[in-house]
């Protein structure tokens, strides 16, 4: 046997050796990152967040993976804000009003009829009011990544159309936990009921509640349409989807990959927010095509609502300072509100 052929093997072992090494190297400098959300995979924000993850494995060539669990796989909406603050998962995207729970400052942008438009919200959402709700949210722990479109919330019934405010008397109606909005219902002459989206299908399907309320896109795809018989255009609130990371763990990170991480989501959110406009109004035909009873609600008692929830600003007031609320106030007429 010759001295190439007597060590070949060796060689061949010490490569291969040296390869796994390398490989596991490779492994190992690989970051995983989960994120929850509670929506349905073909909601926007689900779709967004899926554009997220592949631009963030791009931007980083591999390392940081975002692994993405919608549909409430982990959870529901309040679960996922806890794991979230508690790190046992790192990101999530869920309705505002959930982590109000938690940062109650929030409240200050979830007021009754204060969005006249969509445009309005965004450049308040987007701009100096907003600085002392994050900031807000840093103290419990919570990094803000920016907000999504949600929507402007509609009412859904399986008792009769609602054309006026005396339609929604007595009513029971699920509400997110946030008290502004069972405050706003209690005005309208409804009995708002406070419950995770995760129960809602089950409690409309078997007549515990009469109704709810959600943006037309969320009612799409949340599938209420097979258990609710009218819709109707209220708009009381125009609401957001608040994307949050464990504090901690993003600040552990690499300057640089925190850097991928918010270019990444800021790009998917402006995404998500485009695509916003058509898929309200396309999913309001589908919903009409599903079965559901669609009523215009005259501007007239958009506006006798407004004047029947004035008293809920007041309260907000009280509970966060009138000080942030009216900063907020002046921020919306600013924008055009």
């Amino acid at each position: 046997m010759s001295y190439k052929s007597q060590y070949k093997p060796v060689v061949r072992s010490l490569v291969a050796a040296f390869g796994l090494v390398c490989f596991s190297a490779a492994v190992s400098a690989q970051t995983h990152l989960r994120i929850a959300g509670n929506f349905a995979p073909d909601h926007s924000s689900s779709m967004a967040m899926q554009m997220f993850k592949k631009e963030v494995d791009s931007a980083s060539k591999g390392a940081l993976i975002i692994d993405v669990f919608d549909n409430q796989q982990l959870g529901g909406a309040q679960e996922n804000v806890t794991q979230t603050r508690s790190g046992t998962i790192d990101m999530c995207w869920v309705g505002m009003a959930f982590l109000s729970r938690t940062v109650p400052e929030l409240e200050a942008v979830s007021m009754p009829f204060m969005f006249p438009s969509r445009e309005v919200a965004y450049k308040v959402m987007d701009g100096p009011a907003v600085d002392l709700i994050e900031a807000k949210m840093a103290d419990k722990g919570f990094t803000s990544l920016g907000f999504m479109e949600l929507g402007s919330r509609q009412v859904t019934n399986s008792q009769r159309p609602v054309k006026t405010m005396a339609d929604l008397k007595g009513l029971k109606i699920r509400m997110q936990p946030i008290e502004t909005h069972l405050a706003t219902f209690r005005a309208l002459g409804a009995n708002p009921l406070p419950m995770d989206i995760k129960e809602v299908y089950s409690a409309l399907d078997q007549k515990v509640i009469d109704g709810q309320d959600n943006p037309f896109a969320l009612i799409l795809a949340s599938r209420f349409f097979e258990v609710q018989k009218y819709v109707s255009n209220t708009g009381h609130f125009f609401d957001f989807i608040s994307v949050v990371a464990n504090k901690k763990k993003i600040e552990a990170l690499p300057a640089d990959q925190q850097k991928i991480l918010r270019t990444a989501m800021t790009n998917a959110i402006k995404w998500q927010r485009g695509v916003s406009v058509k898929a309200d109004a396309d999913s309001l035909v589908e919903l009409q095509k599903k079965g559901m009873v669609y009523t215009e609600l005259p501007a007239s008692e958009r506006e006798a609502m407004r004047k029947a929830t004035a008293g809920v600003v007041d309260e907000v007031k009280k509970r966060l300072g009138a000080p942030f609320v009216d900063q907020v106030l002046a921020e919306v007429k600013k924008a055009g509100g």
